[in-house]
């Protein structure tokens, strides 16, 4: 099985080529006011221009408006990845190139997971104060049973020295990570990304 690499959190043009040098099939693009890991939109769309076609680029939002969502693709992010309070009816709206990010933690999460709409899914780990990009790791037992219906991300706590188990776990179609492979918030560390990428490839 080959499995998707998701590498999120990206700010700068250097990081994204430099992420998809190492492997990665996805980058994702933190449009979120509150992240310390937010692009500009500037640097979002030279990030688009420098990279094209040869990666899949997510924007990463939390109760986003509209606007924001038509910017985003204009700037030439094609995907959205929703990651706040958003409803079935926002996602559909933005179907196909768009899925919601949800934490699966009881038997009652994993059944509302699997009504919502869309071809995928991401999988992260929940924290009363931020939406995801915590550091914290996901439950895989619930997410192996999610990804079994569902194409699912996984995301939550993935580090170069645990995703290898992960992808075992959970077999899930990607992985996504963004604090594991830092050397700061919103600055990658590219020998991370590398083991990340070889770690991933050897699952």
């Amino acid at each position: 099985m080959t499995v998707e690499i998701k590498v999120c959190g990206i700010t700068t043009v250097d990081d994204a080529l430099a992420c998809v040098q190492a492997g990665a099939n996805a980058l994702g693009l933190n449009f979120w006011p509150r992240s310390k890991r937010r692009v500009a939109w500037e640097a979002a769309e030279a990030i688009a221009r420098a990279v094209g076609d040869d990666v899949r680029l997510v924007g990463v939002v939390v109760d986003a408006p509209p606007t924001d969502l038509a910017r985003i693709r204009a700037v030439g992010v094609s995907w959205i990845q929703l990651h706040g309070d958003e409803g079935r009816a926002d996602l559909e709206a933005l179907l196909p190139d768009a899925y919601k990010a949800l934490h699966v933690e009881t038997e009652a999460d994993l059944e509302g997971a699997l009504r919502w709409p869309g071809d995928e899914l991401l999988v992260d780990a929940r924290t009363a104060e931020l939406p995801g990009g915590t550091g914290r790791t996901a439950d895989w037992a619930l997410a192996a049973r999610v990804a079994e219906a569902r194409s699912v991300w996984l995301a939550g706590g993935l580090r170069p020295d645990n995703v290898a188990v992960a992808v075992d776990s959970v077999r899930p179609m990607g992985v996504d990570v963004a604090s594991g492979v830092e050397a700061a918030p919103g600055v990658k560390d590219r020998a991370k990304v590398e083991a990340f990428v070889r770690a991933c490839r050897g699952a």
